[in-house]
């Protein structure tokens, strides 16, 4: 599967040219033995080496709900182990008992062939157990060089920040990688946070190293970089548990793969025993054949009608019509200002220029509220930290956009409406949980997604946006959030889908725009559109770049060749 690459737009604005020189600054020093290092076997034969990391019939529950039962895993020293399965699976519980988070009921720990029990992180740090997770956990007005070194206790009352610094390069040279060590970690892209976090485990002696979904904001010429790394530590000996929802990174980078479904252990082989088809029946439990199915239907009248949209020095001449009961899909690399568009569409980010009729009736928007009242929701890309307020509970985030329709006499809360809205919303989008009263932040990423997308169906839109609606989740939860749309706009919704897998958008679209740095390059019909048409277009090329249908090669290198290039400021 190729994926296009994604940005953060509005959330770390960037200046143009400076994911570029990001991207330049940790691309690894060439070596001689560089080549020999990528052509180097996966890993040992497990059977001539002795595991750095074993797991043994571990068992964990939560008051009635079993979240391990029985599970075992084995990590052998230079091996990448992928561990795979849907949301709620257990793998994030197995990754807190490996890390001493939490305490398994039952099952057994060793290290390096002796028993160990993992009370906490510190214990896990001693014992050389490190993990980093999808968003890095970075202290921003801190330098590069005290975030590496921020957990050693023995660095003495005093610190010596030249021989810090000098440590710190020093550490950033066995990743092969350069950065400004001195500098605040404020002013780094996502990519070289991730690698400051893996240099901090690297200075901590770290011989098993969990990478929890590292990949998940990170353009494709970053993952590019992120596995060069992987691929080095792998040969330092380095033990990597590497979970990822892409099926595509896991069958370039792992040597053996570990499946979870329902808190139980279903299987561990060598990568090249299993394919796609088989991980998913593992996870899942079912054939999955077809990941991504519309049911096509006639669209309706127009109903959002955008011509010339302009911002300035962030995009221009978007110009399309949305009908009702259309999924139309945004498409393009990173820096194509797609997300920009939507939050213009929202009121965000207003555009400068340009006329938008919604259901042929002229409105100007100017704020999000205005766009609510008109009938458009925007859903985001970053569920976590913009679209929900994971301490509060379901039903609390499901009725905040309409709150006003939920105060009853004195200004109070009908919590009794709260939370039937919330159960309604619960039983129709199938959210995995208890209770409406459950916390968004104890969800798993799917559930989190539908909760997120119930929070504005509620507001009963005419037009819906949804930013990367599928992105960290498994692959069944993407089912039923395709399944909503489909819904959706069967029912008549407009939906605008912008979205950075390729597949999904092709899938999924009744029709596909597709942008270039800010403007309109194409827009295909649902039966035209093909996955070397939609990347030519994305590449500032007419026509078709690769006629001949067989361009995974060429389109893989283009694309990195682009990434690398220019147009890299920050959005989509």
């Amino acid at each position: 599967m190729l994926r296009l690459a994604s940005g953060h737009g509005y959330m770390l604005p960037l200046r143009e040219g400076r994911r570029q020189a990001a991207s330049e600054a940790m691309a690894p020093r060439h070596t001689a033995s560089e080549d020999a290092m990528e052509r180097a076997p996966a890993a040992a034969n497990p059977d001539e080496l002795r595991p750095v990391f074993e797991a043994e019939h571990i068992s964990k529950s939560f008051g009635g709900t079993q979240a391990l039962s029985d599970v075992s895993l084995t990590l052998y020293p230079g091996e990448i182990h992928a561990l795979l399965g849907e949301n709620g699976a257990g793998k994030s519980t197995l990754i807190k008992i490996m890390t001493g988070l939490q305490q398994p009921d039952a099952g057994e720990l060793r290290i390096a062939g002796e028993d160990v029990r993992i009370n906490s992180s510190q214990d896990a740090q001693r014992l050389g157990v490190a993990a980093i997770y999808q968003e890095p956990m970075i202290f921003p007005d801190l330098s590069v060089a005290e975030n590496i070194f921020i957990g050693h206790t023995d660095r003495g009352a005093i610190v010596d920040r030249r021989a810090m610094e000098r440590d710190a390069r020093a550490t950033l040279d066995r990743l092969g990688v350069s950065l400004d060590v001195g500098e605040p970690a404020r002013g780094l892209t996502l990519a070289e946070q991730q690698t400051v976090e893996i240099a901090k485990a690297i200075s901590l002696d770290v011989r098993v190293l969990i990478m929890d979904e590292p990949t998940a904001s990170l353009s494709a010429h970053e993952v590019r970089q992120l596995f060069r790394i992987v691929t080095n530590l792998r040969q330092q000996g380095v033990a990597v548990c590497f979970i990822s929802h892409r099926m595509e990174e896991v069958f370039e980078i792992a040597d053996r793969v570990t499946i979870l479904r329902d808190g139980r252990w279903i299987s561990t082989q060598p990568r090249a025993e299993v394919t796609v088809a088989s991980a998913i029946h593992g996870m899942v439990g079912r054939e999955v054949v077809e990941l991504f199915k519309r049911n096509r239907h006639e669209p309706g009248p127009v109903r959002l009608s955008v011509k010339n949209l302009h911002r300035e020095g962030v995009f221009d001449g978007i110009t399309f019509d949305l009908r009702a009961g259309e999924v139309l899909g945004f498409a393009g690399l990173v820096g194509a200002r797609r997300t920009d568009v939507g939050l213009a569409l929202f009121g965000i980010a207003p555009a400068d220029a340009g006329e938008v009729e919604l259901e042929g009736r002229d409105v100007h928007i100017e704020n999000p509220r205005q766009a609510m009242e008109l009938g458009i929701a925007y859903s985001t890309e970053d569920r976590r930290q913009l679209g929900l307020i994971m301490p509060m509970t379901i039903a609390e985030n499901i009725s905040l956009p309409s709150l006003p329709r939920f105060l009853g006499p004195g200004g109070f809360i009908d919590f009794a409406e709260e939370v039937s809205t919330a159960e309604r919303f619960r039983k129709r989008l199938a959210i995995r949980s208890n209770s409406v009263e459950t916390p968004a932040g104890s969800l798993s990423g799917g559930n989190q997604q539908k909760v997120l997308i119930s929070k504005w169906l509620e507001t009963n839109p005419k037009v819906l946006i949804v930013d990367e609606p599928t992105r960290g989740i498994d692959v069944g939860a993407k089912v039923e959030v395709h399944q909503l749309i489909d819904d959706l706009a069967a029912e008549g919704m407009a939906v605008i889908i912008i979205s950075s897998d390729l597949p999904e958008v092709l899938a999924m679209s009744d029709r596909i725009l597709v942008m270039r740095e800010g403007r309109q390059m194409a827009i295909f019909a649902h039966g035209e559109a093909t996955q070397e048409k939609v990347l030519s277009a994305a590449m500032g090329q007419s026509g078709d770049l690769f006629p001949d249908g067989s361009a995974a090669a060429a389109v893989a290198a283009e694309l990195d060749r682009l990434v690398q290039g220019k147009g890299l400021e920050a959005g989509q």
